[in-house]
């Protein structure tokens, strides 16, 4: 079978063949039909990632067919059509993950393959309104999404919302789950189409985050400020998220692309009592309740392009030059 591997001082993935793997005892062997990119993956590729090990099969984001189980699991499951859960050893703790959890593609082998052996538990229905592409985009952004609002910043109906960096898979879900929720959204971004496409999509409006004034702008427009900010970014414009917000607001922040927080006055964290959270991935329990979530609402992930597995190198080109909106997706 083929398998996007990465190796070590190369910057892209080679596609490998490997023996078809058999699921163990309390497995299951998945078919994948589609995988999702993921930035993670270029961070792997580039070495800016801890507990870098080499060769590894790159992917976190898959779903599938059911095509063989292992001791312990009915042959009913054989045939299923399900989604994979990205994390393992989340531990006992739902208000953070635990000293050995892991994401699917580091150190242990991902999605970028033919079939993929896991426990039976790290699988789920796949949603029936999704097809493959739009089910594999799901996992590990929306999850990432779902629980910074929800768990982390306890987003209400009624609030306005920020996303920020709107072309992103998460932030995507983000404006998908505020609006699903009652929220006013509204996002930022570089690129005006970016911005325009979201309004088309529900959000309130937007501002280009590239204008030294643009925390002025947005608090102008939303009357005063925004109660809840998502953050992928974090880096110089960070600073402009605390000026954006009003007064008890919450800014939760999942990831660091823009690099390290700028140097920053404590008072108006503490004068106007706003609460800086981070946020990563999501527990199994999450995870169910997104499911629950995107069927309830009939939510589908925004997916930008697909690729065969065997173009991983070109699809990840396109991911690295940052002009997608939703998520890019391998069709193995």
């Amino acid at each position: 079978m083929k398998a996007a591997v990465a190796v070590e001082n190369q910057n892209r993935p080679q596609i490998d063949d490997r023996p078809l793997p058999e699921p163990a005892a309390g497995e299951v062997a998945i078919d994948l039909k589609a995988a999702a990119l993921n930035h993670r993956d270029l961070w792997i590729l580039s070495g800016n990632y801890p507990g870098l090990k080499y060769p590894v099969v790159l992917g976190s984001d898959g779903a599938g067919v059911i095509g063989a189980v292992g001791e312990g699991v009915s042959e009913e499951w054989i045939g299923q059509e399900v989604i994979i859960y990205p994390a393992a050893h989340w531990g006992e703790r739902e208000v953070a993950q635990g000293p050995d959890f892991e994401i699917l593609g580091l150190p242990e082998d991902g999605t970028f393959v033919e079939r993929i052996c896991l426990p039976l538990r790290r699988t789920a229905p796949k949603p029936d309104h999704l097809d493959w592409a739009q089910a594999a985009a799901l996992p590990l952004a929306g999850l990432t999404a779902f629980r910074a609002l929800f768990r982390r910043a306890n987003l209400l109906a009624g609030e306005k919302l920020l996303v920020t960096g709107i072309g992103g898979g998460v932030a995507q879900f983000g404006l998908q789950f505020g609006l699903a929720a009652g929220a006013e959204v509204w996002v930022t971004s570089s690129n005006p189409a970016k911005i325009e496409a979201a309004v088309a999509a529900g959000a309130a409006g937007g501002v280009n985050y590239r204008d030294d004034d643009w925390p002025a702008q947005l608090k102008q427009a939303t009357g005063g400020g925004v109660d809840v900010a998502l953050d992928g970014a974090a880096g110089p414009g960070f600073a402009g998220l605390i000026e954006a917000a009003r007064p008890g607001a919450r800014i939760v922040n999942y990831g660091g692309t823009g690099g390290a927080l700028p140097q920053m006055s404590p008072r108006p964290l503490f004068w106007n009592q706003l609460s800086l959270l981070g946020s990563t991935m999501g527990s199994s329990t999450d995870f169910a309740d997104l499911q629950g979530f995107v069927r309830q609402h009939q939510l589908v992930p925004v997916v930008d392009r697909t690729f065969p597995l065997d173009q991983v190198a070109a699809a990840l080109d396109h991911m690295d030059g940052g002009a997608q909106t939703g998520k890019i997706v391998l069709m193995p």
